[in-house]
Parts: C-alpha cells; structure tokens; sequence
C-alpha cells in the first residue's frame, strides 16, 4: 500500500550543471514515483530520505508553492528554463490529490516562467487550460515518455503508468496549442522494446499525432537500478535474462548492439520525419543562461 508523507523543503527549484540538458534548473514536487517503472534511474535517490521503498513510500513537499514563488520572484531570478519533474513525475497518482501541479502553473503564468515538463501519466490534462495559456507567454516544453506499444510489455515494465494511447493522446492535445511537443522512447530495452516494428510504431504514431521531436536513448544500468532491472527480468522474464544480460558491458551496452539500435532510429527518422513549431513571443526576452528547448 503506498504511504504519502509530507516534508518540508528549503528551496523549489535545484540547479543542474550539464552541456548537453536545455535547462538549467529542475524542479521536484514529489520524492518517490508510484508508476514502478522497473527501469527508473532514480530508485538511487531514496538512499537520501532513510527509505528502501521508492515506489510506494512518497514524500510530498507540501510547502514547495511557497518556496517556489520566492525563488522566482527574487531579483536574482534570470527566468531561465524549469524543468518540472525531471527525477519524478509530477502528475503520479499522488498529485490527484494534493493538486500542487496547478498552483506551480498558475506561478508561472503570473511570472512569465518558461517551463519543460514529460509525464506517463494522463492527469496532466486536468490541467490543460493552465499549460495553453502559459504557452501564450513563454516557451512550454510537454514530453511523454512512451517505450512500447505493447500494452502486455508497458504493464510488465510501467504497472501504474498510463497505457500508450493516453499518452499520445496527451501530445495530440496540446499539439493544438503553443505547446511544443515531444516523445521520449527512452529506455529502449534490448530484446523487449527494440524492435523494428515496436520503434516503427511509436515514429509512425508521433506523427499521426503531430510530435515535433523524439528524444531516443538505450538502457543504461547502474547502481541500484541495475539491481532492480534484472531482479524483474529474472523473476518476470526469466527466458530473457541471458540474452539481456549479453548485451551488457558493465552499465552501457555493447558498441556492435548500440549500432545496430541507431540504424533502425536513423532510418525511422528519415521515413518519419517529426517538425518543430516555429513561436514567436513578442514580449518575451530570453534570459542569457537560457539553452533552446528540444
């Protein structure tokens, strides 16, 4: 049974060092994710709060409106790009209750403060109408994470994430607003996601439903996420396991396997070619620490 427990915390948003990220902040609402992603690169993260339990034990800033206001309404604040969730999703089951995600919007409306933010989860369309008028102001920036269009494989790996259809359904909804949109096929897990026909399937589908950009990134395992990932492939998938196992040199997989996966992408890329939006926001100034969104 999941446990919610409320924390407290000092700051709102945390300041990320990184070439290759199209922002410099992050933003975390919750501590711990019920979606059970068996791939999460996080799990690591409840080490921090005492706690073994990262799926079903979630802390919950309850105070984070009120730092994050003052955070961005300081002086000091250049505007710069949030991204919202980046460790957790924000829009996991507990924010059905807590409803944090829309006053954090409505503080982002009031401050001009441009944001990116991915979810598995359909909840973010409550908040729809928030979104679409903050992205009448400021670049807004919705991924969904979807690895597989096999619903049998997405409750094997993602139990309490939303199913593939919703997720999409998500994308082709804010693709009738200022809100650019994108697919994260991340991870893509060797002998279960990367199949031709499976990765065909999600290009062919962001397409049909106007995504303006795919991110695509292989299984890497380290730490206790690796623990985690082939604990499940052992007890779920035991024929597997070997054959996963074999494409692993230590956390990243081998270069002959990694050649062949971005093959299969290259040529989707090509036969399904997603377009970015072209916004123009006359009273916007980007900040000088800004990076381009996807």
């Amino acid at each position: 049974m999941t446990k919610y427990i409320e924390i407290s915390c000092k700051t709102a948003c945390n300041r990320i060092s990184s070439d290759f990220l199209p922002f410099n902040w992050d933003l975390n609402i919750y501590r711990g994710c019920e979606h059970k992603c068996q791939y999460c690169f996080a799990v690591y993260s409840h080490k921090y709060m005492e706690s073994e339990n990262f799926f079903d034990e979630i802390y919950v800033k309850k105070n984070i409106v009120e730092c994050f206001e003052k955070q961005i309404s300081s002086k000091r604040w250049k505007k710069s790009v949030i991204n919202i969730g980046g460790v957790t999703d924000s829009y996991q089951p507990a924010e059905k209750q807590y409803k944090i995600m829309p006053e954090i919007l409505k503080l982002c409306i009031k401050h001009k403060v441009p944001i990116s933010l991915s979810t598995k989860s359909k909840l973010i369309l409550r908040d729809f109408d928030l979104f679409a008028e903050l992205a009448t102001l400021v670049p807004v920036n919705i991924t969904c994470t979807i690895t597989t269009v096999n619903e049998n494989i997405r409750k094997l790996i993602e139990p309490n994430a939303a199913p593939a259809k919703d997720r999409f359904n998500n994308l082709k909804e804010f693709s009738k607003t200022n809100v650019n949109t994108g697919i994260f096929i991340m991870p893509i897990i060797p002998e279960l996601t990367d199949s031709y026909n499976n990765l065909s399937m999600l290009y062919k589908t962001a397409k049909e439903n106007n995504v303006n950009y795919a991110v695509t990134t292989i299984l890497n395992l380290r730490g206790e996420t690796k623990t985690n990932f082939f604990n499940f492939v052992k007890n779920k998938l035991p024929h597997l396991y070997n054959k996963i196992k074999s494409h692993y040199k230590g956390a990243y997989v081998n270069s002959t396997y990694k050649k062949h996966i971005y093959n299969i992408l290259n040529t989707l890329e090509e036969k399904y070619p997603l377009q970015e939006k072209e916004i123009v926001y006359p009273n916007y100034e980007k900040p000088d620490d800004q990076l381009t969104l996807f």
